[in-house]
């Protein structure tokens, strides 16, 4: 090893080399045979290592095995895919040369201080940090974000805060000098163990090549409302409380040097109103630049606007918006289409000053990209992946992941981070000391701040997936071996089929954006019948709140219900899916993972309790996908009986909806003595609670239908729907996508027509734009080629095109292209930049 060389002798290379003797002593290896070192490439040329940051190279040099890269990162890369291969058994005698580049820059983990009952103990256990920072650093991620405040939203939460620890986290950290600011309770002592405590977790996070992002969720000293705070804030106030953050955030990044960036929530559920926020956070960023090193500002994208890109525009700071992914979900990994029409921007109502950016004038910057992805910007943008969809069964999908890896850099953005399992547990005060643990079945309890432990295969797919999209499937399959044993291949089997159906789910039934109100995974009942009333969901859904009239999450690729029974009725359903047809690929998905699990029983080592967890998840994981299935398919029947007055698509609604009901009601018995009674991620109704709660609610809406049964039998019947025409197998066509297009200039795009089925298309375009509507055009047929052209006026934009193609086939059905792929991990439309970026 060159000891001259900063790159191969930095701490997270040598690091790295640690680990790899570390796996070797463990199988008995004193000594490599073939020796391994670190090398860049000045030193030992590598002809296959690619000229991006991360990339690593391992060679065959003169006896030795050589990991070459440009940066500590790749080194850490190359050497701990060694470690890994040699802790499964592997002689590195037998290490044929290869090569790996990352697809995705930034590939992050967020973990939240949520509950100072539940969280305090992992936050002090440098045991827990080691282990849980290692097993990052080998998924391959690159970033650990630490969130304090994130478990408030100020001015959204009814009940205000009682468990603000950590929350507006300056004076639970130390004083600031000129300022009497304290969190009562919270002597000298306490603030420098949780100082120390920060320090210790960004220099390991750092040793293990991972950048240190602190997130500061919250600077509302006060919740206002009936808050009755834990550790109330004391000696600050209005007068003073943009400075004294200006102090304290400059304290922070003095005392704690490794920190690399700073996340920020900067609308009003931060703590700031919207109005004039940019007065306040100007003054935290002047804080942040005075310290002299280069930063990273993340700021939260909900209601970012051009006052707050100017007020972060100092020498020492580097600004980058973070946009959620699927609104605060797990959804596909592409992004959505369009956005619900809900989250349109509509004019600030008198009054409502506080919110009125982030609720109003750009509410379309609450769930998705917006309007930030131009491409002349000068503020780098990247993805968050929030938990609520998932955030306590196992999960587990090579698919998913891999499509995450191809499309989180979606329109030149840097990448994800993904918000971990058990995020918010025991948030707003719902927490218990020593309820962090979900378990309660003593064979299965994951003590010592182990929880995460169960999540590992998760972590793996997701970190190495990213970085490597087509990663080989041994790199995940080391690791099942290792855990599941002779049921490894099994397990695989069934949870990537199982792990899919939340997801899709999410996608298509869009009844609340937000993480506090929906949760797929322990699902609050959302009624059929519209005689019974959900007054729940009704804050996030337009009215009237049922299953019928909810909106996806992508309105452009997918029917909601009602929607699509209109356009059976019509005699005009388009090309996009049908909740028939997500129906039944969870139907699928339920019968591929059933098959695998009912494997698995078979040949699993049920003595072992990691083994016992994923077997009881995946149970209720099938009992979901059956649920969802059926709901979706009752929802359609009635529907159809609400347009028709047809009994027997009432009757159908009912008997289909009973199944539905009784597979979820299966779940209570697999789970009793197992998970919490009362799983606690909040306080709202469906933050929080079991799944035996929510069976009385859907027994309410089955007494409904049924009552509607009984008094639609003996009446008049209406003529029934015709069917939608079946959706082609194959599109039929074929379509080169060009390399770029000219800003100004009309932009042809063209099929050919390969099947002489197919009778037309229909362009449909759009700027990479959510704030913006999609535009369609019909495509000319001329010989075998259709054309259509995107007009000049439209292309003069900075903004990169999204297009896609329904087609028209001489049966009747329409296909969309791309569309979906069988594993539903593709992106079903078409992303074009201009030769100004490409060129």
């Amino acid at each position: 090893m060159n000891e001259q060389n900063p790159v191969t002798t930095g701490s997270t290379a040598t690091w790295a080399m640690e680990q790899l003797v570390q796996a070797l002593a463990e199988k008995g290896i004193t000594a490599t045979d073939p020796p391994v070192r670190l090398a860049t490439p000045d030193e030992v040329p590598a002809p296959d290592l690619a000229d991006v940051p991360e990339s690593y190279a391992v060679l065959r040099v003169d006896g030795e095995l050589v990991v070459v890269s440009n940066d500590e990162i790749g080194l850490r890369c190359g050497v701990l895919e060694l470690a890994d291969r040699v802790a499964a058994g592997e002689d590195l005698a037998g290490t044929t040369p290869f090569a790996e580049q990352p697809a995705v820059p930034v590939r992050g983990v967020v973990r939240s201080f949520s509950s100072v009952d539940e969280d305090t103990p992992w936050f002090h256990d440098q045991r827990f940090w080691t282990e849980y920072l290692t097993w990052l650093a080998a998924s391959r991620f690159n970033r650990f974000h630490l969130a304090l405040g994130m478990q408030y939203n100020y001015g959204a939460d009814r009940h205000g805060a009682t468990d603000n620890y950590l929350c507006f986290a300056y004076p639970f950290l130390f004083d600031v000098d000129g300022y009497d600011v304290q969190a009562e309770g919270v002597g000298a002592d306490e603030q420098k163990r949780n100082l120390d405590t920060l320090r210790f977790i960004a220099a390991e996070s750092k040793r293990r090549g991972l950048k240190f992002q602190l997130g500061l969720w919250n600077h509302a000293y006060d919740y206002g409302r009936d808050s009755v705070h834990r550790y109330p804030i004391t000696g600050i106030g209005p007068e003073t409380h943009a400075e004294y953050c200006k102090a304290g955030i400059a304290k922070l990044l003095e005392e704690c040097p490794d920190i690399d960036g700073l996340t920020f929530r900067v609308h009003y559920e931060g703590g700031i109103p919207d109005d004039k926020h940019e007065i306040f956070w100007r003054a935290v960023f002047e804080g942040a630049n005075s310290v002299g090193r280069p930063l990273e500002i993340d700021m939260h994208a909900k209601g970012v606007d051009q006052a707050l890109l100017d007020a972060v525009d100092l020498p020492n700071l580097s600004p980058v918006l973070s946009a959620k992914y699927w609104a605060e979900h797990v959804g596909l990994p592409y992004h959505q289409a369009s956005i619900r029409a809900k989250e349109t921007a509509k004019p600030v109502p008198a009054g409502h000053e506080m919110k009125g950016i982030t609720e109003f004038s750009r509410r379309f910057t609450r769930y998705g990209y917006g309007d930030f992805l131009n491409e002349d910007r000068n503020v780098d943008l990247m993805f968050r992946v929030w938990p609520g969809t998932q955030k306590l069964l196992a999960w587990g999908d090579p698919a998913i992941a891999a499509g995450y890896g191809r499309l989180s850099t979606f329109g030149g953005s840097r990448g994800v981070d993904l918000c971990e399992p058990l995020f918010f547990k025991g948030r707003k005060g719902s927490g218990e000391v020593g309820g962090r643990d979900p378990y309660i079945r003593e064979d299965l309890r994951l003590s010592d701040n182990r929880e995460w432990t169960k999540y590992r295969y998760g972590y793996l797919l997701w970190g190495r997936l990213l970085y490597n999209p087509d990663a080989e499937p041994e790199t995940w399959r080391r690791h099942l071996r290792s855990t599941y044993g002779e049921a490894a291949a099994h397990v695989e089997d069934a949870l990537s089929p199982l792990s899919r159906i939340l997801p899709l789910v999410t996608v298509v039934h869009g009844v609340g954006g937000s993480n506090n109100g929906y949760w797929p995974e322990v699902y609050l009942n959302l009624p059929i019948s519209s005689r019974v009333e959900s007054p729940h969901y009704a804050g996030d859904t337009d009215p009237p709140a049922n299953w019928g009239g909810v909106s996806p999450f992508d309105p452009t690729t997918f029917y909601a219900i009602d929607e699509y029974v209109a356009a059976l009725a019509s005699g005009e359903v388009s090309a996009k899916y049908t909740p028939l047809e997500v129906a039944a690929w969870i139907e699928r998905l339920v019968d591929d993972g059933q098959q695998a699990l009912d494997r698995a029983r078979q040949t699993a080592d049920e003595s072992d309790a990691q083994v016992r967890r994923v077997l009881i998840d995946l149970e209720i994981l099938v009992r979901m996908g059956r649920f969802f299935a059926g709901k979706f398919r009752a929802a359609v029947d009635y529907s159809i009986y609400r347009s028709t007055k047809q009994a027997s698509a009432l009757e159908s609604a009912v008997k289909v909806y009973q199944s539905a009901r009784d597979a979820y009601a299966e779940i209570p018995a697999i789970v009793d003595g197992v998970y919490q009674r009362d799983l606690r991620f909040g306080v709202e109704t469906s933050e929080h609670g079991h799944w035996a709660d929510r069976i009385p609610d859907m027994d309410a809406d089955l007494a409904a239908l049924a009552e509607e049964l009984q008094e639609a039998t003996g009446a008049q019947q209406a003529t029934q729907l015709a069917q939608a025409p079946a959706r082609p197998a194959t599109t039929g066509i074929d379509h080169q996508v060009p390399e770029s297009f000219d800003r100004g200039k009309p932009v042809t795009l063209s099929l050919e027509v390969v099947d002489p089925d197919v009778t037309g298309a229909t362009l449909h375009y759009r700027h990479v734009d959510q704030s913006k509507p999609w535009q369609q055009v019909p495509m000319k047929l001329s010989g075998q080629t259709l054309s259509g052209t995107i007009e000049g006026e439209y292309t003069a934009s900075t903004y990169p095109l999204m297009y896609f193609f329904r087609v028209q086939h001489r049966s009747g059905g329409q296909a969309l292209y791309p569309g979906l792929a069988a594993d539903l991990s593709n992106q079903p439309y078409v992303v074009l930049g201009s030769a100004t970026v490409t060129g």
